[in-house]
């Protein structure tokens, strides 16, 4: 594309401030509460909460469900499908405790392993 291709296109893609929509997108990613470590393992492991899940309790109080991510270095391992309102527990050098929680709500426990991230239900 040429220069001059470009401009034009550009031209007739912007609109003025007034006439904008709102990003959705933009706008949860500013309300979302930011990545907090919330314990440490041995062997230089974090945990952190990432993602946030806004909800409300069953009263109606609005609270926040996190997700868990564990940082070692430069590597990064969501654990998926956990979303928890309280910080984990440490079990030992591989694990963690994590509650579900659903609407701020805290249910089973599971229990992570911090090498791969995959939770399964405490027995």
């Amino acid at each position: 594309m040429t220069f001059g291709a470009l401009v034009q296109t550009l031209a007739c893609n912007t609109r003025s401030d007034d006439a904008r929509e709102p990003d959705a997108a933009a706008e949860a990613m500013s309300s979302a509460p930011a990545d907090s470590l919330v314990a440490t393992a041995p062997g230089g492991v974090e945990i952190w909460f990432t993602l946030a899940r806004e909800s409300k309790t069953p009263d109606g109080t609005p609270c926040v469900d996190r997700t868990l991510e564990i940082r070692r270095d430069t590597v990064r391992i969501p654990v998926p499908l956990l979303y928890t309102g309280a910080p984990p527990e440490l079990v030992d050098d591989s694990t963690i405790r994590a509650r579900l929680s659903n609407q701020c709500v805290p249910g089973q426990a599971y229990l992570v392993n911090l090498r791969t991230g995959r939770p399964v239900p405490e027995r």
